[in-house]
């Protein structure tokens, strides 16, 4: 009865009063700019018209007539009571969320696939939207193929047998007719849809009245299966595409007045209206005495023949017209999911461009076209469950997108309707249930898809004009990692470095940053940081960009880090400022690497800072870099093992993390040492190899005794000089000794290649290895 109201009160303000169309929203005009850039006023609509009627006659569709009392005959009353709560639930809830997602923004064209790519990002929005509209496109085939076939009734028996073509035939006419229609004004297909409500209204009204007329009797309860032995679950699974097409609504989204109002009302009112007819036509059906519990089981749509008043003429008009309406909620809904994927850069521009009326003219064309070829298939009942399994994948991303935004929490997720987090978790398991329960193998392909389709748009890069809520995932993950780490105890089992580099500019010192990505493993962390000398007030520089540039360039070298950009003082004060603040929680720097710079002086100051960060056990890092990047087949790495300061266990770690890197995965690791004596040769020799055996690092061991009146200095460059990357420690000097251990650093390393020298400050000194 609601829904006879609901249909008399709507006509009588679309066509005889249109002060009320206003008021109610019915059809306003909107400016919109046509391809042509003239300003036009398009037709925008309301909550009834926009997305209640679209919505509603899609769920009490063709199913309800073929298959309600083939499930009743089977299942009895209670169990197909049991079967429409069920179904109806995973909907009511898809419709909350779809309504929460919908009230926290403006939803623009393109209805469910706007939502999601507003929501869980752009690539994942186009591996929905792509999929979403070929299956509503193909949903115009479907619908006219059953149109056509249940048209052939008509088909005078002296005419003899229909040809074959001529439900192809049929089909392709339904849709050449109801893309005109669609194409040439939404306005007129929509309002072509309040006489379809109405025939379907009046068959409902003719079967609960031909039930209440004639006769009544107890409703069977116990379930028989007597057409369906497969059981409950195949019922279930055949039965749920009938509840399913609520979102037909949402698919005009484009085309609302006010999206955000009309959404949730149309279509949680279209959920609810359904699932009272569903929870009525069962008992109707299965307390009628003009059709008994077999025929209900066998003859489909031909029992509500038998019961209605009236006989077949309201219902195939009402079964006609639920077709017909479905078809045009595809043809309206998908061209409008194609202009969003145009807009939005995943189809061709020209595929956005509107009418004069504000109507996606060509997207409308080429989705008939592409009905219309699918015509040629001649069946398409072979990928029905394919297309009906993408729809609900449509319904598991929806429900995931509402639990999401609720778990997240961003500040600017403020839904009118607030659904709990786990309501709609709940909706979203349910619907990838029955999705395995239609059909294991469809939902394996079309997941797939999506997956395919995902990592392709995630390839492309695409440029995105909004947030979405993957920020706000990432920084609670982030956080909840950040929490845990805290309050954890950091074991040197667990140490790698985490560095914080400091360069003057990032383009000449990338091969700085490659050593930090060599050393990180894509573990830690590493932070590029430049220091610019001075007082903000005096300087004129914009830190916001000169770190994007950073970024920029990293990004072009295929190198990873976090860049900023900081004024200080002087190098140093700045350098010890950023190394105590940097980090948070258990993610703090470790390590410190530095350049070699051009001028003595800035060693110095490198030095300097080395001494005073070891205090707070930080490690030191000061590199000497020639063509580090080079490609060779038999790279080596030397070690050179000191023992007196303590450094060994890092430049070891160090040495091997190098190793772990593909360029540099056939490296040899070989260790030296000098030694002044032949006894010191031999334990040196036993203490390193047992240091090898122990730390399991693949490495040689080499322990030179030193000739009388050669350097150490001379040893060493006579030993490494072929090496790829040398290895050594650094000592604290003291400060009045500074500028000599410089000189010594630099005329030491002059000769050698790439040159790494370790200052190991770390409170595992001593068992990093």
């Amino acid at each position: 009865m609601l829904l006879i109201v609901f249909l008399f009160h709507d006509i009588t303000v679309l066509y005889t009063k249109p002060l009320f169309k206003y008021i109610l929203g019915q059809q306003v005009m909107n400016e919109q700019v046509n391809d042509n850039g003239q300003v036009e006023e398009a037709p925008k609509f309301g909550t009834f018209i926009g997305v209640f009627t679209p919505s509603v006659l899609t769920i009490l569709g063709l199913i309800m007539y073929l298959r309600f009392g083939w499930v009743v005959g089977n299942l009895g009353l209670l169990l197909t009571l049991v079967v429409v709560l069920i179904a109806c639930s995973i909907t009511f809830i898809t419709g909350l969320s779809a309504s929460a997602i919908a009230t926290n923004m403006r939803v623009g064209v393109g209805g469910e696939y706007f939502m999601i790519a507003h929501s869980l990002g752009l690539e994942l929005g186009g591996a929905i939207g792509i999929p979403l509209y070929l299956c509503r496109t193909l949903s115009i085939t479907f619908y006219s193929f059953g149109l056509a076939e249940s048209l052939l009734i008509l088909w005078p028996a002296v005419w003899g047998a229909a040809p074959v073509f001529m439900v192809q035939l049929l089909a392709a006419i339904i849709i050449i007719i109801i893309t005109i229609l669609s194409g040439k004004s939404a306005s007129l297909a929509l309002k072509l849809q309040v006489p379809i409500m109405i025939a379907v209204g009046l068959s409902l009204l003719a079967l609960f009245v031909g039930v209440l007329t004639k006769g009544m009797k107890a409703p069977e309860i116990v379930a028989t299966y007597r057409s369906a032995p497969e059981g409950f679950w195949y019922i279930f699974a055949v039965f749920f595409p009938a509840v399913t097409g609520f979102t037909a609504g949402i698919g005009m989204s484009g085309d609302l007045r006010d999206p955000s109002r009309s959404i949730p009302k149309g279509t949680l009112l279209a959920v609810l209206t359904g699932a009272a007819v569903y929870l009525a036509v069962p008992f109707f059906l299965s307390i009628t005495t003009a059709v008994d519990g077999d025929t209900l089981a066998s003859r489909g749509a031909q029992a509500w023949t038998l019961i209605c008043i009236g006989g077949p003429i309201l219902v195939f008009a009402g079964m006609w017209g639920a077709i017909l309406s479905s078809a045009f909620g595809s043809v309206l809904s998908g061209p409008r999911v194609l202009q969003a994927l145009s807009q939005d850069g995943l189809a061709p521009r020209f595929l956005s461009r509107l009418s004069r009326k504000g109507q996606p003219t060509i997207a409308t064309w080429l989705t008939g076209a592409l009905a219309l070829s699918a015509v040629l298939l001649g069946n398409l009942n072979a990928v029905a469950q394919y297309v009906t399994v993408l729809f609900l994948t449509l319904y598991v991303i929806i429900n995931l997108s509402a639990a999401i935004e609720k778990l997240v929490g961003d500040p600017s997720y403020r839904p009118t309707i607030n659904v709990p987090w786990y309501v709609s978790l709940i909706g979203s398991v349910g619907a990838l249930f029955v999705m395995f329960l239609l059909n294991p193998l469809a939902c394996l392909v079309a997941v797939f898809i999506e997956v395919i389709l995902f990592m392709y748009l995630r390839r492309r890069a695409l440029g995105k004009r909004w947030g979405d809520v993957r920020a706000g995932v990432y920084l609670s993950l982030a956080r909840f990692a950040l929490l845990k780490l805290k309050k954890h105890t950091l074991d040197s089992r667990n140490w790698r470095p985490h560095t914080i580099v400091f360069t003057e500019d990032v383009e000449k010192e990338a091969d700085l940053v490659y050593v930090a990505n060599c050393f990180n493993q894509n573990h830690g962390i590493v932070t590029v940081t430049r220091i610019i000398e001075g007082h903000f007030d005096e300087l004129d520089v914009d830190v916001d960009h000169e770190g994007a540039e950073m970024n920029s360039v990293l990004k072009s070298k295929n190198l990873v880090g976090f860049c900023e950009v900081n004024v200080a003082p002087d190098f140093v004060t700045g350098a010890l400022n950023i190394a105590q603040a940097n980090g948070i929680a258990g993610l703090h720097s470790n390590t410190l690497m530095f350049g070699w710079p051009a001028k003595k002086e800035k060693l110095i100051a490198e030095l300097e800072i080395m001494s005073a960060i070891s205090k707070i056990e930080k490690n030191t890092l000061i590199c000497r870099l020639k063509h580090i990047r080079q490609k060779r087949l038999n790279k080596r790495i030397d070690l050179w093992w000191g023992g007196l300061e303590n450094n060994g266990d890092l430049m070891l770690l160090l040495a091997h993390l190098m190793r772990m890197n593909p360029a540099w995965v056939h490296a040899r690791i070989k260790i030296h040492s000098i030694v002044e004596s032949e006894e010191e040769r031999e334990n040196q020799i036993e203490s390193l190899l047992e240091l090898i055996e122990s730390t399991r690092i693949d490495a040689e061991a080499e322990v030179v005794l030193r000739p009388p009146d050669t350097s150490i200095q001379d040893i060493i460059t006579v030993s490494s000089i072929g090496a790829d990357l040398v290895i050594m420690g650094l000592m604290i000097p003291e400060k009045e000794a500074m500028e000599g251990y410089a000189d010594w650093l630099i005329e030491f390393s002059e000769n050698l290649g790439s040159v790494i020298f370790v200052r190991n400050a770390s409170r595992f000194a001593g068992s990093l290895v």
